[in-house]
């Protein structure tokens, strides 16, 4: 992987502030640095200690103008992030200010970087392994304090540690089967086979383990999506203006208002909900109508919690029907009787019984005074991670290319298992092990491919 030419890029988010910054990296980055930056005390930043911030000025020095009034930090090799050389321009944020400071830079003999790239030099440059590097991103889009301190642990190597104690135990079992293939004249004993069969399968407990936190835990790093359902006009914008605290939907008594599925997150407990509201379930001809509850289904399909809600200040309509018959395979539903503030007409056993192949809760709300909305909360909160208390301060796994490497790993070592119990040649118990430490190594980069890394990076952003 050549990463031997110096790259630069916007490091902050574009806009208006008080700090925006530009950075380089690179084996050239303080020669390009000096060629754009001056200070009025004529200090060269070749001269300029690690971690200092130098006061100066960006000039053009095609034409000497002054672009903006900077701190220059240089961060020399191998003492930072990407164990190269690193130049931070700390300017006045603002598009025009941001993108000149850039334009000189490249012009000056970097390139632009790709997403990113930063972290990329600091896996290939052995910074953080593959599960670090991609808890950064998780980091940056950490939407709970929850997710932020999930998301750190991994950057702290929390996950990467337990993988690599399971390697380095696979290790040594595959030297010690392929020690015994190697010299086939010392027959395996009995003893032998007996404890390698016995680590093959406390490893595999291991492996399983950590794939029982995944269903849950991801929530944290990706939101629980959560969808509120309903015929019109029973309180689905205003349940989630309630959630929400803040009046994000329009409420309107006509029906047919929301015409698109509108999301927000919402924080319960360091659990990020990625809410969904959702138009109204009917048969509609207008065709913006029409549209909106066909993403309401396509909501539904995609959501991993959904929020049934009726108006129990009205009978029952074939359309609240229509709706249960909607969401009766979803895992994770709560149905709530909306209005409970008004006289109640609704009989919530007749709701009960069409779900009558499972046990749904149903809990009593009123959108417009908050009645009953922190049950609600705390109920999905406890539904959704019914399974994750006893783990949730353990390791966890929380990314679906670490779930799918350690399956793969899993399944490796059960068929070994199953050669050794059938007595099947040393060679394929070797091959198994082998291939189940390589999907180990997948996760922390001890095996990887240029594909498995630009699917990885592609999806940070330009200047991390």
């Amino acid at each position: 992987m050549f990463t031997d030419d110096t790259i630069s890029a916007i490091a902050t988010p574009l806009g208006e502030g008080g700090i925006g910054i530009v950075r380089l990296s690179g084996k050239e980055s303080i020669e390009i640095a000096e060629k754009i930056f001056t200070s009025p005390k004529k200090r060269f930043l070749r001269d300029v200690t690690s971690y200092k911030l130098v006061y100066g000025h960006i000039q053009d020095p095609s034409s000497g103008e002054t672009v903006d009034e900077v701190l220059v930090a240089v961060m020399r090799s191998p003492h930072s992030y990407p164990r190269e050389d690193i130049v931070e321009i700390n300017c006045h944020s603002g598009m025009v200010t941001l993108r000149r400071i850039l334009e000189l830079a490249l012009r000056g003999g970097a390139r632009l970087a790709d997403p990113g790239e930063f972290t990329k030099r600091a896996f290939i440059n052995g910074r953080v392994d593959l599960s670090q590097a991609e808890a950064v991103l998780d980091l940056i889009r950490a939407k709970t304090d929850e997710s932020r301190r999930i998301a750190l642990e991994q950057l702290q190597g929390g996950l990467s540690e337990r993988i690599i104690t399971l390697r380095d135990k696979l290790k040594d079992l595959c030297a010690l089967v392929e020690a015994y293939i190697d010299f086939p004249e010392d027959e395996i004993e009995i003893a032998s086979k007996d404890e390698i069969a016995k680590s093959t399968d406390e490893i595999m407990k291991e492996l399983q383990k950590l794939l029982k936190t995944y269903d849950e835990a991801k929530f944290f790093r990706e939101g629980l999506s959560t969808a509120i359902v309903g015929r019109p006009n029973v309180g689905k914008s205003s349940l989630l203006n309630a959630l929400l605290q803040k009046d994000r939907a329009i409420v309107t008594p006509m029906p047919g208002t929301t015409r698109d599925v509108i999301e927000e997150y919402l924080n319960i407990n360091g659990l990020p909900l990625r809410i969904m509201d959702t138009a109204g379930i009917r048969d509609v001809q207008n065709v913006a109508e029409k549209e909106g509850v066909k993403r309401s289904l396509q909501s539904i399909e995609n959501a991993d919690f959904v929020i049934a809600i009726f108006d129990s200040s009205e009978p029952f309509q074939d359309e609240d029907f229509e709706v249960i018959e909607k969401i009766k395979g979803k895992p994770l539903i709560i149905v709530v009787m909306n209005k409970c503030d008004l006289p109640s007409v609704s009989d919530k056993s007749v709701i009960a019984a069409r779900f009558s192949t499972r046990d749904v809760l149903i809990l009593d709300i009123s959108a417009l005074c908050g009645a009953g909305l922190e049950e609600l909360k705390d109920r999905i909160f406890s539904s959704s991670l019914k399974d994750l208390k006893e783990e949730k301060e353990g390791v966890l796994v929380t990314n679906l290319r670490h779930k799918i490497a350690i399956e793969h790993a899993a399944i490796s070592l059960g068929r070994a298992l199953s050669c050794f119990e059938k007595n099947k040649p040393l060679e394929i118990v070797a091959l198994e092990l082998r291939d189940s430490l390589d999907s180990l190594g997948e996760i922390v980069g001890a095996v990887t491919t240029d594909d498995i890394l630009d699917s990885i990076f592609q999806n940070f952003c330009i200047g991390k």
